[in-house]
Parts: structure tokens; C-alpha cells; sequence
């Protein structure tokens, strides 16, 4: 995703400087065992200290029932609970990333599979250990855990928010005993996305083809990624009839996977006395029903903008007919290959907007060790930021194509990174923990800012087509794709709560219809693409996708105001990255002057689409 930038803000000189300080860890051979280039050293210096702090961990998770039947003797008595809880919490959170990060890196390590598989079990324990205390804070009353709070400075500081959403959620937490049992899910409701990674990293008999150009081609999902965008037509078609073919081979297994997914979302709802498994989800961020709902609502509206620009992708690529493996490649070509030194370089230049403060930070975290950026045999697939521990610093995992594709998405994991640098410069640990729901819009409004940037420096008429050509492309796969997919779940979970039978095959049956009627009618879809939905991972963090389209929306109204304005709709803009989480997102988003219940942010990310196709058909002509 990209980010829309203003140049201006910091000189020439500046931007040598910042260019020139390309960190030389990115030349050098990578030390980890894994073969990772990150350092991992900064949160544990080695395995034998990480298993000693998780040994540690384990041992001092029962002596947390001291503290039960006390959190309502006293303001202190409630605090050093919390305290205790939160300090252990920490700790874990350490464990937790360290081992995960060591496990992405290679996931045909078993030995570090295993740790990682300790370290959840270390979770699922602190779960237990500490289900209790919901249940007896509410036991306690909001009056007196309200004066409580006024009355010591430690709850106050670090735990009102989190009390006041206890409270809150009194008509759904069950009694101790009951989330006791809850907390003890963690493990086993893992286990359908454990069993879809490894089926997909490393069971799977990926195919290899042979492209035009004589290129063997192994397509996992990483060379899926790599090669969908193939400049011969013939080479994408056959890029999609076997990798996406392969995934229909396994969509009875990876069926029954989803669909144990789907039935844990059921199981918990039901436990926590909601009506539905998107109402569950939404409530811990208090979320408005009908955010989502409208987000479809307004999406399907929009669809002739988007089958518009599926017309005008057929015509600027010079096809007969358009075709589901047509949305890839760039709309003209641009041969320009962008080194990791080129993408850091420029991202610095394209943010300027975001004032130089922030370049400055950027520039330090972007020269130390903390990304992994290419793709490697083994490593995992896709890109994400982990915030790390609250006391280390992000790290990012990456598996960047080295073109203009590439620095968009290394823009965007940098976005999230530098989102977790501030809130947690900004916020103590206990509130700098951002919801999902405004957790893509610093990414998003990066890659917005970069596209602006582009195109402002475009010298030809190609050159502008090609990065508002990007432009479109994000808006087509972070709102309307994503979209599509939060349609895909909610009809999902509405028919399994309704006992209606799901399996594999139904699942690609619902995609099928979906992908239909978003590519609209003059789209080529082969049923073969109808499995795409077993090919996507987020589908296993339920109800998290359409935070992709409410981000984007959000970051194309902040991306414009900074742009269009000056040092308060910037300084409006960082406050909300500051917020983490201290507020419900609805509310931090709202005194930024957005309200995300209302059509309106839809409406205008699906109007800035409709200006860009306008401005690049103004260029065909």
C-alpha cells in the first residue's frame, strides 16, 4: 500500500544525508542460522537465555493467585494486582516474539516450531492464570473500582482505560470458572491456522513451470507473488492454472481447516452470549456494527467504478478481452529496478510531509537491524511488521521484489513500524497497543504519500500513468479486494451460525460468486481462481480484513488533508498514531475529525478512484 507525501520539508542536503546513510548490513551475508538478516540478539543474545526467561515465566505465573479475592480491599490492592499482571504479561509478549519471529525466518526448522509451540502453551497458562480477574473486577462494582481509579495514580494512569472497558464488557464475561475454560481454548483453537501454514510452507507439492523466456518457476506463495504480474499473457494464465489449481487439489483439507476455524469463532460467541460471531469480534474494540456493514453497503455501490477500471486496464494493455490474470501487471511498463538503498532513499524523500522529526527516526530505524527483507527457501511468506517488545523495537519480515511493487510495500511495513515507535514513545506500555482497526492506516497513507511523490516527479506521460496506475491498483486491492473478502467471511460465518453445511468446496462455491460479481461481467474468471480464498491467511484472524478498507479510506482523507494543508493536519494525523490505544479507535478517529459509522470515508476513497481513472483516461486520450 502506498502513502501520499509532500517534498519540501527537509533540503536537498537533508536527503543526501539520509540517502548516504544506507545501512551496510544490507550488503553484508546474513549471520542468523536462519539465514535471516535481522538481529535478534536485542531481545534475547541467545536460545539458552530465551528458554532460561521462559523457564522463568512459567514459574512465576502461580504466584499470581495471591492476588485473587483482594482486588476489591483496596485502590493499592487493585493496583499491585494489575501491575503484576501487566509486568508478567510483558514479559511473555518477549518470549512470544522472539521465537516467532526465529520460527518465520525458516519454517522447516522443527526444533524452532516446537519452541514457538511452548511459547503458545506459555500463553495459553497466563490466560488461565489470570482469566479471574474480569470476573472478580466486575464482582467489585464500577462505583467502587471508579473511586479507586481517582484515588491512586497507577490505576489512573495505566489502567483506567483498561477498567473502563471491563465494565463495558460486564453482559459477556463469564463467571472465573468460565474463563478459566475460555482462556484454555488458546492452544487448541490455534490449530487450523498452524495446520494451514504447514500444509502451505511445507507440505505441498508446489508446481514449477517453464516460462516463455525458458525461466523455471517454483510457484509457492512466494513465487506465486513474484511472477502473477508476467509481461507475457501466456506466462500469467499458466501462472494461475497451476498455482491456484494446486490449491484446488487440497481445498477439501484445507476446508476442514477453515471450517474449524469458523466453528471455534461460532463456539466462542455463543460462550460470551453474543448474537454473532462479527458482533464478538467487533465488540473488544467497540466497534459499530454497522461500520462493517456499511463498508459493504458502500462497496457494492461503488463496483461500476471498479469494472470502469478493469476496462480501461484492457485497453492500456492492448487485450482483446480482460481475464482474472490481467490485474497484475502494470498498466504501462517502467523498467526501473529498485535496489533496497533505492527504496530507503526514496521512502525518506516521499515522507517529508510527515515532518522531519519523523524522517529523522525513520532514518535511524531503517539503518539499524531489524528486517528481513528478501525471500528466501523456507522463510515465510508475505510482509508484516512485528511490534516486538515494548522495551526492544519493531522488526520486520520481508519478501520484497526489488522494483517500484517492492518499495510500496517496504513504505508500508515501515508505516506500521514507525506507528509502534510512536505510540510507545508515547504511551505506557498498558495503552500503546493499537487496535487492528487503526492499525493499517499508517501503512496505508505511507504508500499514499509515496504514490504522490512518484507521480509529482513523473517526467513523462508513462511515467504518470504507471504510478497513478499503482494507485489504482492499491485502492483495488486494499478497499475493494479487501472488501470482497470481509463479504466473504461474514456470509461464511452467517451460514455456519444458521447450521447450514460448509465444506471445502462450498467455500470455493461462495468465493466463486463473489470474485464473479466484483470482477463484473466482462471479466474472465476461471473456476480454477475460485480457490484463491484457501490462499489467503488473514481469513484465520476472523473479521480482520475489512480493517484494510476502513484504513485506506481513513489514510486517503489524512494523506489529502496533510498534503492539501500544513503542520496541524500533519500534528492531527501523528496525534492519532501517538493515541495506541488508549481510546476506542472509533472515538481517536472521530476527534481527528472522521467519522468512520457515517458513509462519507467510503464514499470518498471510492471518489478519489473515480478521479484517478479520470486523470489517466485524460492521459490516454
Amino acid at each position: 500500500m502506498t502513502e501520499l507525501t509532500r517534498r519540501g520539508a527537509l533540503g536537498a542536503a537533508v536527503f543526501a544525508g539520509l540517502a548516504a546513510a544506507m545501512p551496510v548490513w544490507a550488503q553484508d551475508k546474513a549471520t542468523d542460522a536462519t539465514g535471516a538478516a535481522w538481529d535478534l540478539t536485542d531481545i534475547y543474545p541467545s536460545d539458552a537465555a530465551w528458554d532460561a526467561a521462559r523457564k522463568q515465566a512459567l514459574a512465576a505465573i502461580p504466584g499470581l493467585a495471591r492476588y485473587k479475592g483482594t482486588l476489591g480491599n483496596s485502590a493499592d490492592a487493585l493496583a499491585a494486582a494489575l501491575v503484576a499482571q501487566s509486568d508478567l504479561g510483558r514479559t511473555i509478549a518477549r518470549i512470544y516474539t522472539y521465537i516467532s519471529l526465529k520460527s518465520d525466518a525458516d519454517v522447516r526448522i522443527a526444533a524452532n516450531q516446537e519452541r514457538q509451540a511452548q511459547a503458545i502453551d506459555l500463553y495459553t497458562k497466563f490466560g488461565e492464570a489470570t482469566s479471574w480477574m474480569s470476573p472478580e473486577i466486575l464482582s467489585v462494582g464500577a462505583a467502587k473500582i471508579d473511586g479507586f481509579i481517582a484515588a491512586n495514580a497507577t490505576l489512573k494512569s495505566r489502567f483506567d482505560f483498561y477498567l473502563a472497558n471491563i465494565l463495558r464488557e460486564a453482559p459477556h464475561t463469564l463467571s472465573p470458572e468460565g474463563e478459566a475454560l475460555l482462556a484454555g481454548t488458546t492452544a487448541p483453537f490455534s490449530g487450523p491456522r498452524d495446520i494451514r501454514s504447514q500444509l502451505t510452507a511445507s507440505d505441498m507439492p508446489w508446481p514449477t513451470i517453464t516460462l516463455s523466456d525458458g525461466q523455471q518457476v517454483r510457484l509457492d506463495d512466494q513465487g506465486y507473488t513474484l511472477h502473477r504480474d508476467a509481461a507475457d499473457r501466456a506466462d500469467r494464465k499458466a501462472v494461475f492454472d497451476a498455482f491456484f489449481g494446486e490449491y484446488g487439489k487440497f481445498q477439501n483439507s484445507l476446508g476442514a481447516s477453515y471450517l474449524t476455524h469458523v466453528k471455534a469463532d461460532v463456539y466462542t460467541a455463543k460462550a460470551r452470549r453474543y448474537p454473532t460471531s462479527l458482533a464478538a469480534s467487533l465488540s473488544g474494540n467497540n466497534i459499530p456494527e454497522s461500520v462493517y456493514r456499511t463498508l459493504v453497503a458502500e462497496t457494492n455501490k461503488g463496483l461500476p467504478q471498479l469494472h470502469r477500471y478493469f476496462d480501461v486496464r484492457r485497453r492500456l494493455l492492448k487485450l482483446p478481452d480482460i481475464a482474472y490474470y490481467d490485474i497484475y501487471p502494470p498498466l504501462v511498463e517502467l523498467d526501473k529496478p529498485e535496489s533496497l538503498a533505492e527504496m530507503r532513499a526514496t521512502v525518506l524523500k516521499a515522507l517529508a510531509p510527515l515532518g522531519p522529526d519523523y524522517v529523522a527516526m525513520l532514518a535511524k530505524s531503517t539503518a539499524a537491524k531489524w528486517m528481513d527483507p528478501l525471500p528466501r527457501p523456507g522463510k515465510k511468506s508475505g510482509a508484516y511488521m512485528n511490534p516486538g517488545a515494548y522495551d526492544v523495537h519493531p522488526y520486520l519480515l520481508l519478501n520484497l521484489k526489488q522494483d517500484y511493487s517492492g518499495m510500496t510495500t517496504y513504505a508500508h511495513e515501515w508505516g506500521h513500524a514507525m506507528h509502534s515507535l510512536l505510540a510507545q514513545k508515547s504511551q505506557v506500555y498498558d495503552k500503546a497497543d493499537y487496535p487492528l482497526f487503526l492499525a493499517e492506516i499508517a501503512s496505508t497513507c505511507n504508500e499514499q504519500l509515496l504514490a504522490a511523490y512518484m507521480i509529482a516527479q513523473a517526467r513523462t506521460k508513462a511515467e504518470k500513468i504507471y504510478y497513478l496506475g499503482q494507485q489504482l491498483e492499491q485502492i483495488r486491492g486494499t478497499f475493494y479486494r479487501q472488501a470482497m473478502f470481509a463479504e466473504f467471511e461474514l456470509k461464511v460465518h452467517d451460514m455456519a451460525e444458521a447450521g447450514e453445511g460448509l465444506s471445502g468446496a462450498a467455500f470455493t462455491r461462495i468465493y466463486g460468486d463473489l470474485l464473479t460479481r466484483y470482477s463484473g461481467p466482462k471479466m474472465a474468471v476461471s473456476p480454477t481462481y475460485f480457490s484463491e480464498w484457501a490462499y489467503i491467511p488473514h481469513f484465520y484472524s476472523s473479521f480482520y480484513v475489512y480493517q484494510y478498507a476502513t484504513c485506506i479510506s481513513a489514510a486517503s482523507y489524512f494523506a489529502r488533508s496533510i498534503l492539501g494543508g500544513g503542520a496541524k493536519e500533519r500534528d492531527t494525523y501523528l496525534d492519532v498514531l501517538k493515541s495506541g490505544g488508549s481510546d476506542y479507535p472509533v472515538d481517536i478517529l472521530k476527534r481527528a475529525g472522521l467519522d468512520m459509522t457515517t458513509p462519507a470515508p467510503y464514499q470518498a476513497v471510492i471518489g478519489v478512484f473515480k478521479d484517478t481513472l479520470d486523470q489517466v483516461e485524460a492521459l490516454m486520450a
